[in-house]
């Protein structure tokens, strides 16, 4: 048996001679071997700085060209990084209907059939004009009434009624 040193930890070991002719005998165990196979760098976390290993694929594919520990250090910079008109849905900031009926306090129920579920509530414009965010040309519809007031005529005639 012959003594060799670890290629990563410099760790002694013992060695059977065939081996080392071979080109086996580098690394002390499997975990020595693991790193000693690895490719790719250590690099700190954009937002927290936390070390991280990448591989060279993963170093390459990064458009930013940040890097980040896990998802939710990637989520913190892209929600800090695209609001407003780098978001990917900016509709040049004049689509606020939603909030002009909670700005004025208008109950959020459907007017025709009166479900009080935000999550399917939807504002309507009463003229059809999206630019027309007047108080009085918004009401709120929840998904199924304002479906059927945009494709039926007497369902048009339900809101005025109410």
């Amino acid at each position: 048996m012959k003594k060799v040193n670890c290629k990563i930890c410099k760790k002694e070991f013992l060695v059977k001679p065939s081996w080392l002719l071979r080109g086996y005998g580098i690394y002390c165990s499997p975990k020595c071997q693991y790193l000693g196979s690895r490719t790719g760098k250590n690099i700190s976390c954009f937002i927290c700085g936390k070390e991280t290993y990448k591989q060279l694929k993963q170093l390459k594919k990064s458009k930013s060209g940040k890097f980040f520990c896990n998802k939710s250090c990637q989520t913190r910079w892209r929600n800090s990084e695209f609001i407003g008109e780098k978001h990917g849905n900016w509709k040049g900031g004049e689509f606020t209907y939603r909030d002009i009926l909670k700005r004025n306090n208008i109950p959020e129920i459907c007017k025709i059939c009166k479900t009080k579920d935000s999550r399917i509530l939807a504002v309507h414009h009463i003229d059809k004009n999206h630019k027309n965010n007047k108080i009085e040309n918004l009401l709120w519809l929840c998904h199924n009434c304002h479906h059927l007031v945009h494709h039926y005529k007497n369902e048009q005639e339900k809101i005025w009624r109410h």
